[in-house]
């Protein structure tokens, strides 16, 4: 079953609507007695400049054929950021992929790519593709996240590992900061391909199977990968306060390349290399 878009657009939606305060927006808030937190549909519609039928239709999902001034409105009045609101316009404007469509394929990482990789031994480096997929790693990622290759190709997916796998609490230091960024990523990739049903499935499985992603997910949470920085508790080498940077492959925007940082000198850094030298020792044996 590939995603329901009127209802994610509904959800999302409401979930913008509920984190305005009123008071901040001038409104009045009735003495504290509204039912449900944040602004009402009459008084978003009345902030964005349109009718409250126009925006009921559209938290509704009666249409997915809003005008991008209508949309461009909404997304002012709830104060979107450029990430939520390219998430807005493709839930609500017309998906051009025919119904019954096959899924996306498999996808593959290029025999150069792989190399570079290969030849970047001083920091973790892995791909990811489409829904948290881990596509390709070097050793030193391997040796500081998880062994991929030792994972059923099904199995490496950063959100069942997150989620599923007990030795990543562990191993992040702000595991629920790490699985709210996993989510956000998620979440995006799903509005991206609304007509792929692994999508969905990948969904179903976790929330199934995990009470803190059913949690994070109702939050309708968005992120963007591009950089930042994680605190990973390793068994072997202690803590480590690694920056990463992301590339995105021109010719494959669904692929991209994560590159940990470390500043010189510091002590993860020499905790990086102690890793490096660990795992190829073990290697090497």
């Amino acid at each position: 079953m590939a995603l329901d878009r009127r209802a994610e657009l509904g959800e999302f939606l409401r979930s913008r609507r509920a984190r305005l305060k009123p008071e901040e927006l001038g409104l009045p808030d009735y003495g504290g007695r509204r039912r449900v937190p944040g602004l009402r549909r009459e008084e978003l519609a009345r902030l964005a400049g349109v009718s409250v039928d126009h925006y009921v239709r559209l938290e509704q999902g009666r249409t997915l054929h809003f005008s991008e001034a209508v949309l461009d409105a909404v997304a002012r009045a709830l104060r979107l950021d450029d990430v939520e609101r390219g998430h807005l316009y493709r839930l609500a404007r017309p998906y051009t992929e025919p119904a019954g469509a096959p899924a996306p394929e498999p996808q593959g990482v290029r025999p150069g790519l792989r190399r570079l990789l290969d030849s970047t031994a001083d920091v973790p480096v892995y791909v990811v593709g489409r829904y948290t997929n881990v596509l390709a790693w070097n050793d030193l990622a391997a040796a500081l996240i998880t062994d991929f290759g030792a994972l059923a190709p099904a199995e490496r997916n950063f959100a069942r590992m997150v989620f599923l796998d007990e030795g990543m609490r562990s191993l992040y230091a702000d595991w629920r900061g790490k699985a709210a960024d996993i989510v956000g990523y998620l979440r995006l990739d799903v509005g991206r391909h609304p007509g792929d049903p692994s999508a969905a499935a990948l969904v179903e499985e976790l929330s199934a199977a995990s009470p803190e992603f059913r949690e994070i997910w109702a939050e309708h949470g968005l992120k963007e990968k591009t950089h930042g920085r994680y605190v990973y508790r390793h068994p072997v080498v202690g803590t480590l306060d690694l920056g990463f940077e992301t590339l995105r492959l021109p010719d494959d925007p669904d692929q991209a390349l994560i590159a940990h940082t470390v500043e010189e000198g510091s002590p993860s850094h020499a905790a990086l290399r102690l890793l490096a030298a660990t795992h190829q020792s073990v290697a090497v044996r």
